[in-house]
């Protein structure tokens, strides 16, 4: 039996937005830069999901609706829940309002306390760290909630070649339900490295203190997610970006106390595809295990609930699988968290 105390997760739940950008709108976009056929093999993107309801498709509203698909999919009373942890984007339908309140009126989660947490594309995991953290070290907390909507592909100007790293970018919620002692599918492990002298290499060009919007910027600014440092970011993400992946993969499955051979499944955000079958080579995995994005894109954070969710119902993820989450975040971080699947009681808690 497990020995003290440890958290499992409960279930996952997804929203994706019915609006679709194929590799042809994408190449259509680039005013022919990229053809449609790079678009598919290079970028490893056939189409990703984009906004449509002006209303349902808000980055918190996305949010909502995956933790009330999460909800029926687990069968929880959302009062049971006792905090919420949004991974949700800063670019919302309100600026300064706070998501995991909203999502915790829309859920009726009557009994949570929530906060917002960022850390780009890589809150999941990393939220999925803190939940684990406070879910073991807090006698009142039992159950929380991760989640989150994302739709930054609002700001990615296709006419900017040194974007091309960002034309993945879709749209959608997830949610991942956490609970202390649940007795099956365990977070054993996480472990988080970042690198601030690459804080400001990307980011939104305006509407920030530093620039903010003006009627003479209003349409540039509508699309200014930029690289503000190509060059530095480019060269330091090709120096560092693989060894601190395997670096975070290592040290999760050290502190779950597994190793690289018993790893079945990787959740892996979506990338380009030589750098998405280079990371499988480095790591003697095969491309069975896992899902290749590319017929959603890249959905900021939600990519590795998004991935679970969806290998959980291809069947290769089942009972007895070692799952690895990884993510990448500007700014920059790297992380990885470390799953068994099914009921699990060889791990000490």
């Amino acid at each position: 039996m497990l020995q003290g105390n440890h958290v499992g997760i409960v279930g996952t739940g997804i929203y994706l937005p019915k609006g679709v950008m194929t590799a042809a709108d994408i190449s259509a976009a680039t005013n022919g830069v990229w053809s449609e056929e790079a678009v598919r093999d290079k970028l490893g993107i056939n189409q990703k999901y984009v906004p449509q309801d002006p209303v349902a498709d808000g980055t918190q509203e996305m949010g909502a609706l995956a933790a009330l698909d999460c909800l029926k999919n687990t069968g929880v009373d959302p009062k049971g829940i006792d905090v919420i942890l949004c991974i949700g984007e800063e670019w919302k339908e309100y600026p300064l309002t706070t998501s995991a309140l909203y999502i915790q009126d829309r859920i009726g989660a009557v009994n949570a306390w929530g906060i917002d947490v960022q850390n780009r594309c890589c809150t999941c995991v990393s939220a999925m760290k803190i939940a684990r953290d406070m879910l073991l070290a807090d006698d009142e907390v039992n159950m929380v909630l991760v989640v989150g909507g994302y739709r930054n592909g609002d700001f990615v100007d296709y006419t900017d070649r040194n974007m091309s790293m960002m034309y993945d970018l879709g749209a959608g919620g997830g949610a991942i339900l956490l609970q202390k002692n649940l007795g099956r599918n365990l977070l054993l492990g996480s472990h988080i490295l970042s690198d601030g002298s690459l804080a400001r290499t990307a980011g939104v060009a305006y509407g920030g203190t530093a620039n903010p919007i003006t009627c003479e910027n209003l349409e540039e600014a509508r699309h200014s997610l930029r690289l503000f440092e190509p060059e530095k970011m480019k060269a330091r993400l090709n120096e560092v970006s693989a060894p601190n992946w395997v670096t975070c993969i290592e040290k999760s499955l050290e502190k779950a106390k597994l190793q690289l051979s018993d790893l079945d499944y990787l959740a892996i955000l979506h990338i380009k595809r030589s750098g998405h079958l280079g990371m499988f080579k480095d790591l003697g995995l095969s491309e069975e295990q896992t899902i290749y994005l590319e017929d959603y894109g890249h959905i900021g954070q939600i990519d590795q609930i998004l991935s679970l969710h969806l290998a959980l119902e291809q069947g290769k993820v089942k009972d007895g699988s070692v799952i690895c989450m990884l993510a990448a975040g500007f700014g920059y971080t790297w992380a990885a968290n470390i799953i068994q699947w099914g009921p699990c009681d060889q791990h000490s808690q």
